[in-house]
């Protein structure tokens, strides 16, 4: 992080501190991502070469299913990763910890334990509760 732009109104040592949890996140993330990428490789692939009809199988779940499952747990990793992108640039612009909602700072609280926020609390639960 830039010591001449500081993010929100943190001190050196609070951004210092949300860089590492971010830059610590996006590397679980990544290698999160990895890892489903393989498994979901390995999973086409036995498809391919096993029976294509498994759906009666009293072993456990269809290939379908278990593909179905990891797709769904890899798009959700790489949206997580495209968040914490957008929080380490937003971090480096000096826009980090900002509400994208009313303006006002998230609390440090709220963005050690969510560094991808983007909403202040109040906003954060008032989205959550609006009716539809």
């Amino acid at each position: 992080m830039s010591s001449e732009q500081p993010a929100a109104g943190l001190s050196p040592r609070q951004g210092a501190a949300l860089e590492h949890l971010i830059r610590v996140e996006r590397e679980r993330t990544a290698g999160r991502v990895a890892g489903l990428t393989r498994e979901l490789g390995v999973i086409v692939e036995s498809s391919a070469i096993g029976a294509t009809d498994d759906e009666h199988d009293p072993e456990g779940s269809t290939i379908a299913f278990e593909r179905a499952q990891i797709s769904a747990l890899l798009t959700a990793a790489r949206n997580q990763l495209a968040d914490l992108e957008r929080a380490a640039e937003r971090l480096r612009a000096g826009s980090y910890g900002i509400c994208t909602s009313c303006g006002d700072r998230i609390v440090l609280d709220r963005l050690m334990a969510r560094p991808t926020a983007q909403t202040c609390m109040s906003c954060a639960a008032a989205r959550r509760y609006r009716p539809s």
